[in-house]
């Protein structure tokens, strides 16, 4: 009876502490960061500071934590099978109705890398 409790214990710990969570946004607006997809409604650039203060915080999170923390990505680009952008637009992009491109938009992009872990998070108008 005791080694089945401590197996089962040990099963549901290690099933609590794998699963991911949503990481911390300090006092970004994850409402209206999520319902800005491809930056369309100008809402995730007023978020740019914080941004930049918690972007290193990032570095080592799963890709899951980082779905369940910023939402799906607006663009996804895998590049060789060791490396993956997930691309998150803060000012219009092209895929905005009504709004014409004259420069690349800024974006935060999150480098992963082959065990979908946070190897560098940028804050660029570039493509990787």
């Amino acid at each position: 009876m005791n080694k089945s409790l401590l197996f089962f214990s040990a099963l549901f710990l290690s099933i609590v502490f794998s699963c991911s969570s949503k990481r911390d946004t300090g006092s970004m607006n994850m409402e209206n960061w999520k319902s800005d997809r491809y930056g369309c409604k100008g809402l995730r650039i007023q978020d740019l500071e914080e941004l930049e203060r918690l972007k290193h915080s990032y570095l080592g999170v799963d890709n899951q934590a980082l779905i369940k923390t910023f939402g799906r990505p607006d663009r996804v680009e895998l590049v060789d099978k060791s490396q993956t952008f997930f691309f998150y637009f803060l000012e219009p992009s092209g895929n905005c109705d009504g709004v014409e491109i004259e420069k690349e938009p800024l974006r935060v992009l999150f480098r992963l890398n082959a065990i979908s872990k946070v190897s560098e998070v940028t804050i660029t108008n570039q493509n990787p």
